[in-house]
């Protein structure tokens, strides 16, 4: 083993390193500070108020278990963690942040290993910037999602069914009696959404990346197995340090690339691409949204889950697990990067047999035969939107209609109901304020609620755009993070209601039929300019003054890149 990191700190016999031994013994065994012994560190996103992730001390005790009897030291290092139901006005806005914090803690602290704990939507990306800007070895742990609760006889998937329910609330079509009864079926137990949503995707990401032990990912919340793998992830941990097996090492262009592939073969969040791009710029590593594009497309979907399918994780998980669908599209895989175990991810692809083929479907029988993210490109998003073909309905992939845009989502709040508004189902909703800086955070309300008079004449989906996101648990024609956005100076800001929008996925055009000329002599509704007030102090302030565009990842321009392990100085 190399010479340990933390040894800077608890290796010499002077007075600095006397005070950082004495302050740390506290109940340790006596060789617990020595040069030999790896000091790591449980990065625990844990928090009452990140439900998600409440359960993930529980787990950390298993993992502390690992670290020791792989002879390590395990320390609890509790870090920003950010519930994605409860925090006002979006968990984005707080995703660098958190980033930053545990970057910076990660390197100030003694420590020569890092064991990543995460769940809820922001958290395992916030958790990967981090460790790639350190690039001290690390591995995630994967919190899992929940087990299905039923209404009724019916599975519920968290977050799809909440969507589906208040939207038949709003066509009449059950009460809001029997809506708010099922809110106590909804979350059966522990852990993370249970539909193939942000949480669910970001685990199969960081699986896919090579930063989780092989098989973990997807592993429900409650499952013992869970714990199991918790534990020989802390026996990992430190035979990583010995061989110093850094996520440079591991999160290579290659491996991105593999995220890709699994992302659109799960049919996986729209949220994985703007996370993807923040891990890959910390790293340095050159990917784009043509990457998304070109390496995605021609991937079928096998997972049958919502909110594309029809089934939720824990049956993803008895049906074989991630690996088992994984398996099926290896030959799409480069099967050169490591994982955090050393060995390439497609060395674990043999031998998986799915055990329910109606939940990890053949390939020959695909959900979707190619539902890849596609990237869309014109007069609108000149520097690019997504859309999720897997949750869009397929006969408005090419669509021509009127623009009725929104300012605000106070702005749509308002009017979206009023039995007078203009609207068709051929109408195409406009919502712009919503991206990075305008909201400010790029809030998930991309998926915006269909007019009540629609709803009421049975219209269920329609085309919508925005500069905003949606939650990966949420469906529809939905083309998000229309870039530059328009608090950016983007086109979205140009649109005017009526402007005829046109839609065509196949050739991954997104366009108004407007020339270059009126739009040089249009400018931002005053009411849309009204709405991106910024921010006057706090780190609202400094994102809106940093942050980038969501075809770069929505990272800060200052955080992109990282600054490694090395502290020079000392502290007393």
């Amino acid at each position: 083993m190399k010479n340990l990191r933390s040894a800077n700190w608890y290796g010499n016999v002077d007075r600095d390193a006397y005070i950082h031994r004495a302050w740390m013994r506290r109940g340790l065994p006596e060789d617990a500070l020595n040069a030999t012994k790896p000091q790591i560190a449980i990065a625990n996103t844990a928090s009452d108020l990140t439900p998600c992730n409440m359960h993930l001390t529980e787990v950390a005790e298993s993992v502390k278990q690992g670290i020791w009897a792989a002879g390590g030291v395990p320390y609890n290092l509790p870090v920003v963690s950010l519930g994605e139901t409860q925090v006002k006005p979006t968990a984005m806005l707080w995703r660098n942040m958190a980033a930053m914090a545990m970057e910076e803690m990660f390197r100030a602290n003694p420590i020569d290993g890092l064991v990543l704990l995460g769940g809820c939507d922001k958290t395992i990306p916030a958790l990967l910037m981090a460790a790639a800007s350190v690039n001290l070895p690390a591995v995630v742990v994967p919190g899992g999602p929940m087990l299905t609760g039923h209404f009724r006889g019916e599975a519920l998937g968290c977050g799809t069914d909440v969507w589906r329910l208040s939207e038949e609330v709003r066509a009449g079509t059950i009460t809001n009696g029997q809506f708010l009864e099922s809110e106590q079926a909804t979350i059966r137990s522990k852990g993370h959404c249970n539909t193939m949503g942000t949480a669910s995707t970001m685990a199969v990401v960081a699986e896919a990346l090579g930063m989780t032990i092989p098989g973990f990912a997807g592993t429900p919340a409650p499952d013992s197995r869970l714990l199991v793998m918790a534990h020989e992830t802390g026996r990992l941990i430190v035979d990583m340090v010995a061989h110093d097996r850094r996520p440079s090492d591991i999160m290579t262009r290659s491996s991105f690339l593999n995220s890709i592939v699994a992302v659109a073969a799960v049919g996986g969040s729209t949220n994985a691409v703007v996370h993807l791009l923040a891990i890959a710029g910390r790293l340095g590593v050159d990917l784009t949204l043509d990457d998304f594009d070109a390496t995605g497309k021609g991937v079928p979907v096998l997972a049958n889950l919502k909110p594309a399918g029809e089934y939720l994780t824990d049956d993803l998980y008895r049906a074989g697990g991630l690996l088992a669908l994984l398996a099926e599209v290896k030959d799409l895989f480069d099967p050169t990067p490591i994982t955090v175990t050393g060995k390439p991810l497609v060395d674990y692809l043999d031998d998986r047999p799915v055990w329910d083929a109606n939940v990890i479907l053949p390939r020959d029988k695909p959900l979707m035969e190619d539902a890849g993210i596609a990237v869309l490109r014109g007069n609108i998003a000149p520097l690019g939107a997504i859309i999720k073909p897997a949750a869009a309905s397929p006969e408005l992939l090419q669509h021509v209609g009127p623009a009725l845009v929104f300012d605000s989502v106070e702005d749509m709040d308002a009017r979206i109901d009023d039995p007078d508004l203009e609207v068709t189902a051929d109408t195409v909703l406009v919502l712009r304020g919503c991206g990075p800086r305008g909201y400010p955070g790029m809030a998930e309300v991309g998926n915006m609620p269909l007019p009540q008079k629609l709803l009421e004449q049975g219209v269920r989906d329609m085309v919508r755009i925005s500069d905003g996101r949606m939650s990966g648990t949420a469906y529809g024609t939905v083309i998000l993070h229309s870039a530059p956005e328009a608090a950016a100076g983007g086109p979205l800001a140009l649109v005017r209601t009526g402007d005829m929008i046109t839609l065509d996925v196949e050739n991954r055009i997104l366009s108004m039929d407007v020339s270059d000329e009126e739009l040089s002599r249009r400018s931002p509704s005053p009411a849309s300019e009204a709405a991106y007030a910024a921010p006057t102090r706090g780190w609202a302030r400094l994102y809106v003054d940093h942050v980038m565009q969501a075809n770069t990842g929505a990272d800060l321009d200052f955080l992109v890149g990282g600054s490694g392990d090395v502290v020079t100085r000392e502290s007393h």
